[in-house]
């Protein structure tokens, strides 16, 4: 039997949560992500030859980093991370933020962007990962044409953006001003599959894909929470173990909701695991996905 038709999308109150990294290198990086993004660190556990460090602003997981210094180097043309994109509630915290990333000496700063819903800069980190900084535009100002959010790439010009919001008070504030993760962009092989995986059977609502290669979805109307693209990966298969993208997390305000996911995911056809609190699916090219309740305790984040 098939799902009902309201339980066939996520609740428009879903939203992301803390990204998980696996890295070569814990010190270095976990360095990198307190002083260029203004984290800090929350909690750290050892599980076997791993150990699983959660960074984040005030009580708010944004980013949990493995230490698995054995796996290989991910390949720029596999699926897995495009990348990660933290979201700030005003200008000044991301110019602070953008300020910070941008004098650190192991960025790399690669480009800015005006995206109608948003305004973005964009930086990799010392292991190859990639991570976006934006904050959005009022939801008034976005516009839809034929059912979907237009977006686009304009040009934004980092040094004027800096002299017009930061401040030292920005500055000072550091990891005391919110965080959270907007939104996950990855790399697919082909956008059908997965479309497929994150729209129909996750419950994603589609909400851009004029893109060439690419795919953009959301719950509850927002631009995007999920993208996809095939730029780089176009074609890639399921990926080896590697250094990099380890789990997406999103979350759902209620337990009914997982319980419409793990019908959503039977009905596709996709294993899946759940312990109450959560649901545990894999994507088709080897990325786990876990949806759960909101507020987690860090030690179900360490465990994820």
């Amino acid at each position: 039997m098939s799902t009902a038709t309201h339980d066939r999308v996520l609740h428009p109150d879903a939203a992301m949560g803390a990204v998980t990294l696996r890295v070569a290198d814990l010190e270095a990086m976990s360095g990198y992500y307190t002083h260029a993004f203004a984290m800090e660190p929350l909690d750290e556990k050892a599980r076997g030859r791993e150990v699983h460090r959660v960074l984040g602003r005030g009580s708010t997981p944004l980013v949990r980093l493995v230490h698995t210094p054995d796996l290989p180097q991910a390949a720029a043309r596999e699926a897995g991370l495009y990348h990660t994109a933290f979201l700030f509630d005003e200008a000044e915290a991301l110019a602070a933020t953008v300020y910070r990333a941008a004098q650190h000496p192991l960025s790399r700063f690669s480009g800015s962007a005006d995206h109608l819903v948003s305004e973005a800069f964009y930086f990799t980190d010392p292991e190859g990962n990639g991570v976006e900084l934006y904050t959005d535009r009022d939801r008034a100002k976005w516009v839809h044409v034929a059912g979907e959010i237009q977006m686009d790439v304009l040009a934004l010009d980092p040094n004027e953006y800096l002299r017009r919001h930061l401040t030292q008070e920005a500055l000072d504030a550091g990891p005391s001003r919110a965080g959270a993760v907007g939104h996950v962009h990855l790399q697919v092989g082909d956008i059908p599959t997965a479309r497929a995986f994150y729209v129909d059977a996750l419950g994603f609502e589609a909400t851009q894909s004029a893109y060439p290669g690419a795919l953009f979805a959301a719950a509850g109307g927002y631009h995007h929470h999920i993208a996809m693209n095939t730029w780089n990966s176009r074609g890639a298969g399921p990926r080896a173990a590697a250094l990099g993208l380890g789990d997406v997390s999103i979350t759902v305000p209620r337990r009914e909701e997982l319980d419409a996911l793990g019908a959503r995911l039977r009905d596709h056809g996709i294993a899946y695991d759940g312990d109450g609190r959560s649901v545990r699916a894999v994507d088709p090219w080897g990325t786990q996905v876990t949806v759960a309740l909101p507020d987690p305790s860090l030690d179900e984040v360490l465990q994820r």
